[in-house]
C-alpha cells in the first residue's frame, strides 16, 4: 500500500468519525451508562444518523450490542420510528439482525452454539418489530428471512461438522461403557446359593450398591447412545441448532457423564468382595485413584456442558467484548 493510499484511507476514517456523534458510537461500542446519560440530557439525540442513515438502534443491531438494544426498548420515552429507520441500502433493524459477518461477537464458543444464539438474536430483534417488516425487501431485493439463510449458510456447516465429530466419539464411548455395563448387570459376585438360587452377598450393602450402579450404568450409556445417534441422523437445518440440536447434546452428556460414573462405582463395589478383610481398608485409595479417569473427563467436558446449559437458559444473547469489528 502507497503513502497516498495510506493517506486517502486515514482521511477517510477520520471523516467518518467526525460524521458519527458521541451517542452512535457509544452505541456502536456497547458503552450502555454514556448512551443512557446522554439520552438523559439530550433526548432529541435519539434522532442522530450517520452517513449511512443509520440510527442508534440500527448501528446497536449490527453490532450485536443486546444491552444497548434492550435499554431501548426499555425507555418509554422513545417512539416507534427510531426501530423503524432504514439505511442508505434500505435495511431495517431485522435486516441488519439477520446479517452475520466474519466475526463472532458471541460471548459462547463453538460454531453450534453460536448458531443458536444467531438464531436467538434474531427472533429477539424479530419481536420489537412491526409485522410489515418480515417480508420488507432491501434495495437488493432481499427479505430478512432470505440473508439470514444466506449469511448463516458457512456457520451451519461448522456447527454441524462440530457436531458430528462430538457426537461420534461420544458414541463410541457410550458404546463401550453400554458393553462393560451389559456384562457387568449379568454377573452376581460371590454366586448364588446351591439351594435357594439367591445371591451369596444379597444382604451385604455393596452387593445392593453394585446391583443398582450396574443397572444404571447400563440405561444411561444407552439413552447417551440414543441422543448422540439422534444428532449424526439429524437433518442439521438452521432452526434445529436453537433448541433441538443443544438439548440433544445436553441430554447426551448428562447420560453420559451418569454412566461413566455409575459403571465406576459398580466396578468399586464388585471388586470389595474379592478383596480379604485385612486389604480392604488400604483399598479405599486404590478406588480414589479409580475414578480419576472421570474426573479428568468431567474437567475436559464440564466447560462444554456448562455452555450448553447456559445457551439453553439464556433468551436474549450476550455480547463478547473480546473481539470487535472495529
Amino acid at each position: 500500500m502507497t503513502a497516498g493510499n495510506r493517506t486517502l484511507e486515514k482521511e477517510k476514517a477520520q471523516q467518518s468519525c467526525r460524521e458519527e456523534t458521541p451517542l452512535l458510537i457509544a452505541a456502536k461500542m456497547g458503552v450502555a451508562e454514556m448512551v443512557e446519560k446522554i439520552l438523559n440530557k439530550f433526548p432529541v439525540a435519539v434522532q442522530d444518523m450517520n452517513s449511512e442513515n443509520k440510527n442508534i438502534v440500527l448501528l446497536a443491531v449490527e453490532n450485536r450490542q443486546t444491552g444497548i438494544y434492550q435499554l431501548l426498548m426499555n425507555r418509554k420515552i422513545l417512539g416507534d420510528s427510531v426501530f423503524r429507520q432504514l439505511d442508505n441500502q434500505g435495511n431495517s433493524a431485522l435486516h441488519l439482525a439477520a446479517t452475520f459477518g466474519e466475526y463472532r461477537p458471541w460471548l459462547i464458543p463453538g460454531a453450534a452454539l453460536q448458531m443458536q444464539w444467531e438464531i436467538k438474536w434474531y427472533r429477539f430483534v424479530k419481536k420489537s418489530m412491526p409485522p410489515h417488516f418480515f417480508v420488507r425487501c432491501n434495495d437488493k431485493d432481499e427479505t430478512p428471512k432470505e440473508i439470514f439463510t444466506n449469511t448463516h449458510k458457512e456457520l451451519i456447516k461448522e456447527g454441524r461438522e462440530w457436531l458430528t465429530k462430538t457426537s461420534e466419539s461420544c458414541s463410541v464411548v457410550a458404546a463401550l461403557i453400554a458393553t462393560v455395563a451389559y456384562a457387568t448387570s449379568a454377573t452376581v459376585p460371590g454366586g448364588v446359593s446351591q439351594g435357594s438360587g439367591k445371591p451369596v452377598f444379597e444382604d451385604k450393602i455393596q452387593f445392593q450398591i453394585f446391583a443398582i450402579s450396574s443397572l444404571v450404568a447400563l440405561c444411561f450409556s444407552v439413552t447417551a447412545l440414543v441422543f448422540f445417534l439422534a444428532i449424526l441422523t439429524s437433518r442439521f437445518e438452521e432452526y434445529d441448532f436453537e433448541m433441538d440440536l443443544p438439548k440433544k447434546l445436553l441430554l447426551g452428556l448428562t447420560s453420559l457423564f451418569t454412566s461413566i460414573a455409575s459403571i465406576l462405582i459398580s466396578f468399586c463395589s464388585g471388586h470389595f468382595f474379592i478383596l480379604i478383610d485385612e486389604l480392604r481398608t488400604a483399598a479405599y485409595p486404590i478406588y480414589a485413584v479409580t475414578c480419576l479417569p472421570m474426573t479428568f473427563f468431567a474437567i475436559v467436558q464440564l466447560p462444554l456442558y456448562f455452555d450448553l446449559i447456559w445457551a439453553i437458559i439464556k433468551k436474549v444473547p450476550q455480547r463478547s467484548y473480546k473481539k470487535t469489528s472495529h
